[in-house]
């Protein structure tokens, strides 16, 4: 089975589990916060570093986290690895967590004042530049920038969803059996359903702590690249195209 795997996707199940048991040791040992150096962090804190667009993606937050993303990694990687080629397929993995980075940074950008306003206890009313000032006279207990700092995010899922929806458009009709249904389930509407559950999740604020959005923006990259790659001729009906 290890071996029937494509190389680029090996390599990058190998990578993603090498960072998660170093960071499980460092964070045990109190050695490295490894969060903190390669967690994508809002870019208004001073934990921001721009490379960390790039090493956020090989980061997870548990062992479960880990397995669902290098499940599926491994569970459609390879097909789509075959599909594209192993360097234009690496391209499109990392082009897809890049994405994915953008459009969380963009979120936060967008909604840091709401999620200002909701961590800090005042009079009813106040405005959120009201609630700075009053942090920055000392009357709170964190500062602007260590507030900046909470706001991070790590794994692949981002670049996972690209691979989903790269999956969607080259083999759009292949079944799939998906629990609890059972039923099998065409590729393409799998991917679409991925997409309205990730927008309804954000959207409505549901399941708190998940980059919703993040997912979201791993599909678009991921659609952008397959359908100029689909109108320019690199890829063609034969590669599972209607």
């Amino acid at each position: 089975m290890w071996s029937s795997i494509m190389p680029v996707t090996k390599h990058l199940l190998i990578i993603n589990l090498i960072v998660w048991l170093a960071t499980f040791v460092f964070e045990r040992t109190g050695v490295l916060d490894l969060y903190q150096w390669l967690g994508l962090h809002f870019w208004q804190g001073s934990d921001f570093n721009p490379a960390q667009f790039f090493t956020y993606m090989f980061m997870h937050g548990g062992f479960i986290h880990l397995f669902c993303n290098m499940f599926s990694l491994w569970m459609f990687g390879s097909l789509i690895e075959k599909a594209l080629g192993s360097k234009r397929f690496l391209f499109y993995y990392i082009s897809c967590g890049l994405g994915a980075a953008l459009v969380q940074e963009l979120v936060w950008q967008f909604t840091w004042q709401d999620m200002l306003a909701a961590s800090v206890t005042g009079p009813a009313g106040s405005s959120v530049q009201e609630i700075i000032n009053a942090i920055n006279s000392g009357h709170a207990d964190f500062t602007m920038d260590s507030f900046y700092n909470r706001m991070v995010t790590v794994g692949a899922s981002g670049a996972v969803f690209g691979i989903l929806l790269a999956f969607g458009m080259l083999f759009p009709n292949m079944p799939l059996y998906i629990i609890p249904f059972p039923f099998p389930i065409k590729a393409k509407w799998m991917v679409l359903g991925y997409g309205l559950l990730e927008l309804f999740y954000g959207v409505s604020h549901t399941m708190p702590g998940v980059a919703h959005f993040a997912h979201l923006g791993g599909l678009i990259a991921g659609i952008i690249m397959i359908l100029y790659w689909k109108y320019n001729g690199t890829l063609s009906r034969g590669n599972g195209f209607y």
